[in-house]
């Protein structure tokens, strides 16, 4: 198995909760069927990108980031690697170096996809095209700031940053819905 084929494996079998994410959903699809290096962050059309929010051992609260490039709080993710074995071991690997906490546990369903431009290592325009899991942290979890984070906090699942666009708190509102 690859990232690539995991991706569409999961993307495939996955029952979108509503229309919105069942057309992105569709829309990935067909990105990746056209393009073998669709999971490389050097196919610059856009690329595969697995992130995870990941929510404390009581799901009240959840782990964001303050993105260096953003310039605002998001869940944790990023680029899938070369030795990553699949798209959830991408997802996992990424929240577990941007939280430094050991210990995660990621759900194997998708929780949602999202599709947003901007600038990343390419130093140029493109689409990142995210595949979402929920991820929660043992208790006692201690949170570790990366080199990737201007800032790493927990907030409350129900009181995000100020700032905060509509597809973090759609995945939020997703994260807190499969604990249920």
């Amino acid at each position: 198995m690859s990232v690539h084929s995991t991706a569409i494996e999961l993307l495939t079998d996955w029952q979108a909760p509503d229309r919105w994410q069942d057309s992105l959903r569709h829309a990935v699809l067909a990105f990746l069927d056209a393009r073998d290096d669709a999971c490389r962050r050097e196919c610059v059309p856009g690329h595969i990108t697995a992130s995870a929010i990941v929510l404390d051992h009581t799901g009240s609260q959840v782990l964001l980031t303050l993105h260096p490039r953003l310039g605002r709080w998001v869940q944790l993710g990023g680029h899938c690697e070369d030795s990553d074995v699949d798209i959830l071991a991408a997802a996992l690997r990424e929240a577990t170096e941007e939280s430094g906490v050991d210990g995660l546990r990621i759900a194997p369903t998708l929780a949602a996809v999202h599709v947003h431009a901007l600038t990343c290592s390419l130093g140029v325009p493109t689409r990142h095209l995210d595949l979402q899991f929920v991820a929660q942290a043992p208790a006692g979890a201690q949170i570790q700031l990366s080199d990737e984070s201007v800032d790493l906090r927990w907030w409350p699942i129900d009181a995000l940053p100020a700032g905060s666009d509509d597809a973090l708190a759609y995945l939020v509102g997703r994260a807190h819905t499969s604990l249920e």
